[in-house]
């Protein structure tokens, strides 16, 4: 009996092993799918919706969010309760956020810095700080956040943090996306060229913004991109040409290139309906003048609120003419991904491994995009580090570089 029961002992922990390593093995390889797929494209000028599909369904906003956090750092800015050269002290639960740039509890960045890593590489300890400078903690700011939302007409948004990390009570749509761009646009004039910055410098290391439309469609910008494995790709971007504005948003993106395209897409779309006046005439969305006043932006029409998803057979048609889409000049070719295919360097416990694995091969593939992908394996979460937006050739060859260096990897198909 005694033998019986030593044998147990030794024999269960090695299957509980073996079934954890395979599980492990598993969602570390599983790709990430795409979110519901939402999308609304806006005369920002005038707030009539020129396009939209399923603007008003509930989303996850991912680093949208940031968005928001934006708009209210530039609040604070506009009245004086924060100063673009004034150091913010980083707090353990700031430091602690994953993916962001490096920083530690007790260190000190600039409100500019914060902000420019906030838009550039969507930093999440960067934003958790702007947080805590403005509410006191991140809890607190989140229902600031929420509370100026509703003000600017966003009634079916709720925030629960500043950066925008995975939480099922955190939702906004397409519509309010869009209300909070033409916002920014709007209200924080001084600001908002922010959005634009291609790159900027942090202790020693350029980081380079994860918005490529900027380089790839011509007038574009700003916004902001965004993505957790529960919402796929999200974008929201805007364009100037000849004193016309569009300014769209794209929930559901299958992979960066992919929502890039459908972004460019729509960005055509918005600049052609202007033009044509059998559009959607009846506005949807009124956009206010800067004021005082903290009454915003507000619903008014619901047109095309009612626009069904398209057939299967469209839904190929759509899939097929976004993967065609190309980079429209050299320059863009040269910056920005050129496929739906991955190279997967690793499955971690802990995103600051992941992020850290990433920094080191980021000088090496710069064509690539880094992405840290939370996957939730029961129990507990996993940080994958992967590198997107690669064609299949471009994976490969970038999977041989790292394997001659001496590192692991993996290249991961569209539809692995």
């Amino acid at each position: 009996m005694m033998r019986s029961d030593l044998a147990k002992g030794r024999i269960l922990p090695a299957i509980v092993t073996i079934c954890f390593t395979f599980l492990f093995l598993v969602f570390a390889a599983a790709p990430a799918e795409a979110g519901p797929y939402s999308a609304i494209v806006v005369d920002a000028n005038t707030g009539r919706v020129l396009h939209a599909q399923e603007p008003d369904a509930s989303r996850y906003p991912a680093s949208l969010t940031k968005m928001m956090t934006l708009y209210m750092a530039f609040d604070a800015l506009k009245d004086g309760r924060l100063k673009m050269d004034q150091r913010l002290t980083v707090s353990k639960h700031a430091a602690a956020q994953p993916y962001g740039i490096a920083l530690r509890a007790g260190q000190t960045i600039t409100v500019r810095d914060a902000i420019l890593a906030s838009i550039t590489k969507s930093a999440n300890n960067a934003a958790a700080v702007l947080g805590e400078a403005i509410g006191g903690s991140e809890k607190q700011f989140a229902v600031m956040m929420t509370r100026r939302a509703h003000q600017l007409g966003m009634n079916s948004t709720v925030f629960q943090n500043a950066s925008g990390l995975p939480n099922t009570k955190q939702k906004s749509t397409a519509r309010d996306m869009a209300i909070l761009g033409i916002a920014l646009i709007k209200n924080h004039q001084n600001y908002y060229s922010y959005f634009s910055t291609a790159q900027f410098e942090w202790q020693d290391a350029v980081i380079r913004n994860h918005n490529h439309v900027l380089a790839r469609y011509e007038g574009a910008d700003g916004i902001k991109t965004g993505f957790i494995a529960a919402s796929g790709f999200n974008l929201v971007a805007s364009a100037k040409r000849d004193g016309r504005r569009v300014v769209a948003v794209v929930f559901g993106g299958t992979s960066v290139t992919a929502r890039d395209n459908r972004m460019i897409q729509l960005l055509d779309i918005g600049f052609d309906k202007i033009d044509d006046r059998n559009g959607t005439d009846a506005p949807l969305l009124m956009v206010e003048a800067p004021q005082k006043s903290r009454q915003g932006l507000s619903l008014i029409s619901d047109a095309e609120a009612a626009t069904t998803a398209p057939s299967p057979a469209k839904a190929k048609q759509i899939k097929k003419a976004t993967q065609a889409a190309a980079p429209r000049d050299a320059a863009a070719s040269a910056t920005a991904p050129a496929g739906e295919w991955a190279v997967q360097l690793g499955a971690f416990k802990q995103a600051a491994a992941a992020e850290k694995l990433l920094d080191r091969v980021r000088g090496k593939l710069p064509a690539a995009e880094p992405l840290v992908d939370a996957v939730d394996a029961g129990r507990m979460t996993l940080y994958r580090a992967r590198l997107t937006g690669l064609t299949q050739t471009s994976a490969r060859q970038a999977c041989e570089q790292l394997k001659r260096e001496k590192m692991t990897c993996s290249v991961v198909s569209p539809d692995a």
